[in-house]
């Protein structure tokens, strides 16, 4: 199964496919442990500080050899793909899906960028994701710039994208106020295009909400902060009360919390595999 017949099917039932993001080994196997509890697809996506960190060719290969080891339907994806040049390095790198996102350009140039891209990938046969309003980013200013119906659907029928993230009041990293989904105004972006419509900045967000948006119309749900922050969190407690130096002993036991938050975030989704 591609991952747009993925997503369709997800639309179909109104779940969602859970993607998430991995900087390293360890969130690498707190979210394949968390897929097989769960018994859920794997969307394990790569920004350009992952890529830059790790390593396009290690990356590519570890999530591969993770979703064998595992037994898991998964896929690869580039989230937030600042340029075209970034794009077709993953799409070299056989990247299953691909996002472009020019949502800080005027529209025009967005739909522009968009369109080199979905032709680009029409080649490899990958699907493409793009992103349309503003969903602030670590540092912005969260409120304003929310996608409109009407934008939404001349976007999709000029460039043909696969999947379109959307500003509905999501936000990347965590809230500064408590968050707040328009539903009513996703409701009418579902009902003006056919296209897959995708959750960016899920973390911190009450799951009750999240679901409310998969049914009316979400079928991929991006997390991202919550993973490295959990983590984090429970690797710093360990070291402040061991001083044990081999970090093959103390790096697993920040697993188990990630995969708790993981299973949780897995079933709030729904998305099973097949």
């Amino acid at each position: 199964m591609t991952i747009k017949e993925l997503l369709l099917k997800c639309q179909r039932e109104k779940t969602a496919v859970l993607a998430t993001n991995f900087y390293n080994f360890e969130t690498l196997t707190a979210v394949m442990k968390a897929a097989q509890i769960a018994d859920a697809p794997v969307m394990l996506q790569l920004t350009r500080s992952s890529i830059d960190y790790m390593g396009i060719d290690v990356a590519v290969k570890m999530a591969r050899q993770a979703i064998a080891d595992y037994g898991l339907q998964g896929y690869i994806h580039l989230d937030h793909g600042g340029s075209v040049e970034l794009v077709q390095r993953c799409l070299d790198a056989g990247f299953d899906s691909v996002m472009i996102d020019a949502s800080e350009k005027p529209f025009e140039e967005n739909v522009e960028t968009t369109c080199k891209v979905v032709e680009m990938a029409k080649a490899y046969g990958v699907p493409v994701e793009a992103e349309l309003g503003y969903v602030a980013k670590l540092g912005q200013e969260q409120g304003g710039g929310f996608t409109t119906p009407g934008d939404a659907k001349r976007f999709v029928d000029a460039t043909g994208v696969d999947s379109l993230a959307v500003a509905i009041g999501s936000a990347h990293g965590f809230y500064k106020q408590p968050p707040h989904l328009d539903i009513p105004r996703l409701a009418a972006i579902h009902a003006a295009t056919p296209v897959c419509l995708v959750l960016h900045g899920s973390s911190g967000i009450p799951h009750p909400m999240v679901q409310e948006a998969i049914a009316n119309g979400i079928v991929k749900v991006n997390l991202a902060t919550e993973i490295k922050d959990t983590f984090m969190r429970a690797l710093k407690n360990l070291l402040l009360t061991t001083d044990e130096i081999d970090l093959r002993k103390v790096f697993p036991k920040a697993v188990t919390p990630t995969v708790d938050l993981l299973v949780e975030k897995y079933r709030m989704t729904g998305a099973k595999r097949g």
